[in-house]
This record gives structure tokens, sequence and C-alpha cells, in this order.
């Protein structure tokens, strides 16, 4: 008889949010966080906590690193990935544009163990994304590998083409690809990404699966997308950025995605036992806040750690912009525009003022 892989899942909780941000975007003219931040990826590195995340200034995202010696207070530490240099037009490269850090390659992938980074022939190696037009997601973003040998983290060398592009992919990911999450399991790399299938809006987003034994050669699963949107839910138009970890206590994969209904985007659960058949959960794991909260439009693009007994689960919380915001993004459509940010909420209350 199957089991119910959803029966028992209140492990995952992450009730308590801090209601601040931990990292923003600095508003500094230039700056590569000059508009707004998102997109957290949490790991321990060293006797340190580190956070790679993406800046945009309004031409397009270019990846950060900060560092924290307790999850919740961070400083900056420099740009891991810039944008490329152009070189001369008939040789300008795809990721010229900007640089999206999205997963760097764990030594383990079990959601109770400290995530560190692991090394591949004496390399680190990241996974991103660029798209191919300045502006906000502009056009169809294509997938990069990146290494580094450097402890500090800052010197990434990248291939010199894309691993991954939607031209030969399916229609359900010919407008692009987006964020993705890359897993080991029995001698194979699983990444997990989610693409759109037009570049036009209103456009979907789905969640896919690709699999490679060496990182360059990526082949997609024949049932993409196996995380799709549902008519009527939370994930009606997207379902989209996985963050999948393995449950070694419950022996089931966990992805803490999002799903998006043309209004507001939501953290969402699904589970599996395969890597290729999810269950999801038919109500949001991370919902929005309430008006005036730092997530009332958004609570999304999820990182999770688990530190001390606690499970924090990182994410990119948005909300119409106020006065006094240093930066904002979407202004110069006319509106009043948006703040995003990179929030934290845990599984306990520390009583102390910090969650």
């Amino acid at each position: 008889m199957k089991r119910n892989l959803l029966a028992d899942i209140g492990r995952y909780a992450t009730p308590f949010k801090l209601g601040r941000p931990v990292v923003q975007g600095s508003g500094v003219a230039g700056s590569f966080d000059e508009l707004a931040v998102d997109c957290p990826f949490v790991f321990r590195h060293g006797d340190r906590f580190c956070m790679m995340y993406v800046g945009f200034d309004g031409i397009g995202y270019r990846t950060g690193l900060a560092e924290s010696d307790d999850l919740v207070n961070w400083t900056f530490k420099g740009i891991m990935l810039d944008r490329a240099l152009a070189g001369s037009p008939e040789n300008a490269r795809w990721d010229s544009v900007g640089a999206a850090g999205s997963w760097i390659v764990l030594e383990s992938d079990d959601l109770y163990d400290t995530p560190r980074l692991k090394k591949i022939d004496g390399r680190y190696w990241m996974v991103y994304h660029s798209y191919p037009e300045a502006g906000y997601e502009a056009g169809g973003a294509k997938m990069g590998l990146a290494w580094c040998e450097d402890e500090e983290l800052l010197d990434w060398r990248r291939l010199e083409a894309p691993v991954m592009g939607f031209e030969n992919g399916e229609t359900w990911e010919r407008g692009g690809l987006y964020k993705s999450c890359v897993v080991a399991s029995h001698g194979s790399y699983y990444m997990f990404y989610n693409a759109k299938e037009s570049t036009d809006w209103p456009w979907t987003e789905q969640t896919g699966l690709a699999v490679s034994r060496d990182l360059r050669t990526w082949r997609r699963d024949s049932d993409n997308p196996l995380m799709r949107t549902a008519p009527g839910s939370f994930y009606s138009v997207y379902f989209s950025d996985p963050c999948v970890k393995y449950d070694g206590a419950a022996g089931h994969w966990v992805n803490f995605g999002f799903g998006f209904d043309g209004e507001r985007a939501q953290g969402a659960l699904a589970v599996s036992d395969d890597l290729r058949r999810w269950e999801i959960l038919d109500t949001p794991w991370l919902p929005v806040g309430r008006p005036g909260e730092l997530d009332v439009t958004n609570a999304h693009k999820s990182s999770i750690v688990y530190w001390g007994g606690t499970l924090y689960h990182f994410y990119c919380a948005c909300r119409p912009a106020e006065p006094g915001d240093a930066a904002v993004v979407g202004a110069e459509d006319g509106a009043g525009g948006e703040f995003r940010c990179i929030a934290v909420a845990t599984s306990r209350d520390f009583g102390d003022g910090r969650a």
C-alpha cells in the first residue's frame, strides 16, 4: 500500500518570522544591489555561515556573498560572480548582461546535515543562469557552470558555453530557464529547474528535472515538467524555484518551492520517494504576511538550513515600496515599486527579539 508522504510534515514548519530583512538592497547607485536582492543560498564554510544571493542594479543580476556568525546578522563580503566582459561585438559572451548564482554542489543534501560545499577535482562548482537582455529578467535565460578553488569564494571561473539552454527543450520551457537546484543520488546529479513556455506575459512556470554524471552534459526527464501548475490552486500560474533536500530520517525528498496564482507568491511543499513522482501540498507552506508586513506580496525562493536544533527558512520577501526604502525595484514603470529583500522564518521562537 502506498504511503502518504504528506502525512507527517510538521517537522518542516517554520512559523516564526523575524519580521525584518536580514539582507536588503543598498540603494547605492552603481552597486550590484542598487534596487533589490533575491534568491538566497545559505551554507557553512569554515567557521562561519555564508549566503550567496543575487542583486539587481537595473541592468541584470550579479551574485554577492555575505557572512554571518548566527544566521540572523549578515555582513556583505564581496562579489562572487559578476556580469562577464562582453568583449568585441562579434564575440560577446552569453552572460554579459548578468550572472545569477543558483546553487553550489554540497557535500550532503540531507536536510539535517550542515550544508557545506563539496570539492570535485579540487574545485567547488556553481550553477548559475543569465538573461540575454538588459532589464528585470528580460528574455530567455540559460544555465552556466562556474568553478572556484579560492577558499574566500570570490574568484570564480566559468565554462565558455552554457551547459543547458531552452532552445532544445520541450514546449513548456521554450521561453527560458530559471533558478536551479542540484542534488546527488546514486552516482548522478539531479538538477531541478523551473522554466516558462513564452517570453510574452502571461506565461506559466513549471518545474522539471535534468540528470547528469559530470555536471556538464544534462539529459532532461521524459516526464517533464514533474511539478506542474494546477488550475484553481495557489500554484495555478507558477510552481517554481526548487530547493530540494533529503530527509534521511523519513526516507524521502522534500522540495521547498513556491506557487504563484497571479497575485501572490507563497512557499510550497512537495515530497517524493524517488525524485520523479511528487506529491504537492494543496495549501501554502510559507504563506504571505498580513497587510503592512514585510512579505505581504510574496514569500518565496527558499533556502533551508538546520542548525542548533532549529530549522531556518530563508526566503525572498516582497511588499509595496514605502517612504524611506533605500532600494526599490519597478518604480520606473510608473507604479510605486516594490521592496524586495531576504528574510528568515524559523521553527523555534527564540524569545529574544530575533525570531
